[in-house]
This record gives C-alpha cells, structure tokens and sequence, in this order.
C-alpha cells in the first residue's frame, strides 16, 4: 500500500473536516432513524405473526413451511437493514479501495426506501453496467445520502428520484446523476449553494433546518477525490446533481490533500 491509497488528515482543517464529516454521517443516521424504527417495527410484526401462524399449524406441513419462510425472509430484510445502518455510522475509513458505485448506491436507498416511501416519493435507478472507481467509499456513501435527502425534502409532496450511474470512457470517469421532480432552486441562490454556511433550507415543525454545511463538505470530498460536482436546476421543475469522479485502477489516480 502506498502513501496514495490512505486518506490521511495532515493539517488542523482536514481534521476538523474530517470530524465534520463524522458529525454529519451520525446526523443522517439520527434523520432516517424514526423511519427505519418504523420500518423494523412492522417487519418484526410479520415475524410474530407468522410463528403463531407456525405454532397453530399442527399437522400442516405446507402452511408450517410458509411461516418459516415469511419468518426467514424478514429476518433477513430486518439483518439487511441494521447492518447497513450500522456499517454506515462505522464507516471512518481513510482507505481508498477500487469499488462499484451502483453497489453504494443501493446501500445508500436501503438506508432511505422507507423515508423515501413515507414522503410519497418513487425511486427509479438506472445503471449502465457496474463501473468501479477508486474512492473512500464511506465518504462518497455519505455524499450521497446527503443529496438523496436533499431531494427528498426538496419534494414536501412527493415525486420522483432518478438515479442513474454510467461511466464515461472518453473522460475516464464515473458519473453519478440524482435528479429529483422538486421545487428547484432560483438562480440566485443556485451559485451560491456551495459555499460554507449557506442554506436554502427553512426550518421545519421542529425548528430543524439546514446547517449549511453539506454541499460545501460534499465539493470538498469530491474535488479531493479529483472530482467534480456540477449542479442543474429549474423553478418549479427539479434539480440535477451530478457527480464525477475518476475511473479506474487505484494507482492510476492520486488523491489530492
């Protein structure tokens, strides 16, 4: 292993940025709890309810065999479940590794399919192929699970995300679009929405807004990643955000610190 593989904090601002970084990944958990709760809740209410069903069914082969089925398959839903959140809020790795990001991003709608699904919002995924790039996969696992929620909740009465992963021969690069049917973002603020601090969003029942932060930490990890972040959107229509980032063999690219 190289000195390029290892993401290393050298200075007072990667490592607070690095805690930062922390900081927000336990805040995303902390956002999808209630719903995953929820989620987990109604699997172990199925399981239950397929024991007695087992129990009761003395003599009955073919229905004993169909409760342990149901009973089976939502203990793996509910294993599924935990051990993405649970490899989420661990995930501090510094280590670039080759991964596949289709793969990050089903990990990442695992986490948010229930929150998706209670806002009314329909997930469409597209992927062209399984392309792979050398990355930190828990630092670009939270990028995008800070833009799913992004759309999410620029959508107050559901809609549609699209995801959509390709990979781009000619440039070398992995791109990540997530597009979501939302209120948009005027263009004033829109060349602004990557600064440090800065927010569009209003503080909602509970007095919770946005810190400001995400976007701006997001461009960050990207361009260290030699990235790029590039943002599209219409009033009223949605946004696009797409995200680059270098194909290939691990030590074709070196990681800016």
């Amino acid at each position: 292993m190289t000195g390029e593989d290892v993401m290393v904090p050298n200075s007072e601002a990667e490592h607070l940025r690095q805690q930062l970084l922390q900081a927000q990944r336990l805040s995303s958990v902390g956002a999808l709890a209630s719903s995953v709760a929820h989620e987990f809740n109604n699997i172990l209410t199925t399981i239950i309810n397929y024991a007695k069903m087992g129990l009761k069914s003395q003599g009955d082969d073919a229905t004993r065999t169909q409760a342990l089925e149901r009973i089976l398959k939502g203990s793996q839903r509910a294993a599924t479940i935990i051990n993405s959140m649970l490899g989420f809020a661990r995930n501090n790795s510094h280590q670039r590794e080759v991964t596949d990001v289709a793969r990050l991003v089903e990990e990442v709608l695992i986490l948010c399919e229930k929150d998706l699904s209670k806002h009314h919002v329909q997930v469409e995924t597209k992927f062209h192929g399984r392309p792979r790039a050398p990355l930190v996969a828990g630092q670009i696992e939270q990028i995008l699970l800070n833009l799913v929620i992004n759309a999410r909740q620029a959508m107050p009465r559901g809609g549609r995300l699209r995801i959509e992963v390709r990979e781009n021969p000619a440039a070398q690069m992995v791109e990540i679009r997530i597009s979501d049917t939302g209120v948009g973002i005027p263009p004033e603020q829109l060349r602004l929405i990557f600064e440090p601090f800065y927010t569009t969003k209003e503080p909602d029942e509970h007095g919770h807004g946005g810190t400001g932060l995400g976007l701006s930490v997001c461009r960050q990890i990207i361009e260290q990643h030699q990235g790029r972040i590039r943002v599209e959107s219409q009033v009223g229509k949605g946004s696009t955000f797409t995200v680059k980032l270098p194909a290939g063999r691990l030590e074709s690219h070196k990681l800016k610190r």
